[in-house]
C-alpha cells in the first residue's frame, strides 16, 4: 500500500521559512515524479512544484527563487524547502505522486499525503 505523509507544515510570519517533508512508504520515491500541490482558502488546487526522476525540477511561477525541492534517497523522503514566506502562500500542501509517471508535470495524480497545514501571517 502506498502511503505518503507530509510533515513541517506551520504557523510563520512574512518572510519566515519552512521546509516541508513528504515519506513514503510503500513505494521507492526514486521511480516516480514528485509533485507539491497546494489549496488555499477559496480557491483550487495549484501546483507548486514538481521534481522529476531524472532530477529536473519545475516550479509555478509564484514560487520560483524561493522554493526549493530536495530529496534524500537514503530516507525515501522529499523536501519542499519555502523561503521568503507570504501570505498568499498560506494553504494546505500536498505531496503528490502518479503513477507510472517518471516526468513532470503530473497530469493526474494517482497518491495524494492527507497535507500539511502553512499558514503565513502578514
Amino acid at each position: 500500500e502506498v502511503q505518503l505523509v507530509e510533515s513541517g507544515g506551520g504557523l510563520v510570519q512574512a518572510g519566515g521559512s519552512l521546509r516541508l517533508s513528504c515519506a513514503a512508504s510503500g513505494v521507492t520515491f526514486d521511480d516516480y515524479a514528485i509533485g507539491w500541490l497546494r489549496l488555499a482558502p477559496g480557491k483550487e488546487y495549484e501546483g507548486v512544484s514538481c521534481l522529476s526522476s531524472d532530477g529536473s525540477t519545475s516550479y509555478a511561477d509564484s514560487v520560483k527563487g524561493r522554493f526549493t525541492m530536495t530529496s534524500d534517497n537514503a530516507k525515501n523522503t522529499k523536501y519542499l524547502q519555502m523561503n521568503s514566506l507570504k501570505p498568499e502562500d498560506t494553504g494546505v500542501y500536498y505531496c503528490v505522486i502518479e503513477a507510472y509517471s517518471r516526468q513532470c508535470p503530473l497530469v493526474d495524480p494517482t497518491f495524494w499525503g492527507r497535507g500539511t497545514q502553512v499558514t503565513v501571517s502578514s
